[in-house]
């Protein structure tokens, strides 16, 4: 194990993260381990927090879909989440947040997304506190106490993983709040990781269509080879107005039983209402940092009678079923194939700038 590491730091909203170096603590303290990184998503929630659209502490090293190698235990650090044996050298992830157990959402409320204390590697840990490695971006991560370790199984591809990345638990928690029942029809706004996932996880719940809308255009070919009935391209149907006769062309004059959006602009939440069918839910997922407001006519949610929900985060339940359904069906192979852009540790600003651009499908980082 190397005594330093090299890691890709938020110093300033809008401006390019610095490579820095940090020293690799010498032993984990109790509960902790120490990890090199393998391979780190580029989130599109990185996005925002490199535009300043969630206020985090900074300096702060990014990233919060790793895959990596245990090179130190700390004691205590005898098996994972599940119960598996764990040892130095094996390939592990975990869930990216640690929640307190004990506030009143952690115990009373039964809702730990919303942990009052809720921390999360890549985004609440300022790196000039040490043990300074608490985001993915880097050579290697110092894990803290209290993190859910998964130990993968060979059959389970590091590009699986992150291919799916937090996008697939998010989309787990989500529908798990706004379901989808057998032969339900489900329009997903967003061809995005999330996009993708939400897909993904209707299919699996049994819905009868669904059917995307998003771009450019390599994604919407992506979402079809995932199982998608049709592609709506907004490149295309420019204005809400024709997006909404499109997607209705498909669904049916009443809209669908279900409606995801995944987009992550404010602008795409009216108007995903209106795709509902009367009796119908909204889920939304995309909204995850503060992007700025809409104008919004509740009028529409009454007169349809919408079931309306958020959701926020994912549990550690969230990444064993994920893993899980990874490991069980052709998904791994599906997501792993979402990773089109490999960068290096020092080519992340470049990293960033093709997710903000939409060039990509998934893109990561190899340090």
């Amino acid at each position: 194990m190397s005594t330093t590491s090299q890691a890709a730091v938020l110093c300033a909203y809008n401006a390019p993260l610095e490579i820095r170096t940090y020293p690799v603590a010498d032993q984990p303290g109790p509960g902790e381990a120490i990890v090199r990184v393998e391979m780190a998503g580029i989130c599109g929630t990185d996005v925002h927090l490199w535009k300043g659209e969630l206020p985090i502490p900074i300096p702060v090293v990014l990233g919060h879909e790793t895959v990596g190698r245990i090179v130190k235990l700390g004691a205590g650090v005898e098996r994972d989440w599940r119960g598996v044996t764990l040892a130095v050298g094996d390939r592990i992830t975990w869930a990216s947040s640690i929640v307190c157990g004990e506030c009143y959402y952690c115990r009373q409320k039964r809702q730990p997304t919303r942990c009052v204390a809720r921390k999360a590697y890549g985004i609440s840990y300022n790196v000039n506190d040490a043990p300074h490695l608490r985001g993915g971006y880097a050579q290697y991560i110092h894990l803290r106490a209290g993190s859910s370790l998964f130990r993968l199984p060979d059959t389970l591809p590091t590009e699986a993983v992150i291919g799916a990345g937090c996008a697939l638990t998010t989309a787990l928690h989500g529908l798990e709040r706004c379901s989808v029942t057998p032969g339900d029809t489900v329009v997903v706004q967003g061809t995005g990781p999330v996009g993708m996932a939400a897909l993904a996880v209707a299919l699996h719940a049994g819905a009868e269509k669904v059917v995307v809308t998003g771009g450019p255009a390599h994604r919407l070919q992506a979402a079809l080879a995932f199982g998608a009935h049709a592609a709506i391209s907004i490149e295309e149907h420019t204005t809400p107005e024709a997006r909404r006769a499109a997607v209705f062309a498909e669904v049916g004059p009443y809209g669908a039983d279900v409606v995801v959006e995944c987009v992550g602009h404010p602008s795409a939440v009216p108007e995903g209402l209106e795709l509902c069918r009367d009796g119908g839910k909204f889920a939304v997922l995309g909204q995850y940092a503060d992007a700025g407001s809409i104008m919004l006519n509740p009028h529409t949610i009454t007169r349809k009678q919408l079931e309306v929900r958020g959701s926020w985060g994912f549990e550690p339940r969230h990444t064993d079923m994920a893993l899980r359904l990874l490991d069980a069906t052709d998904w791994k192979h599906k997501f792993a194939a979402q990773i089109t852009h490999r960068f290096a540790l020092a080519e992340v600003n470049e990293a960033l700038e093709t997710v903000k651009q939409w060039r990509s499908g998934k893109a990561v980082i190899v340090p």
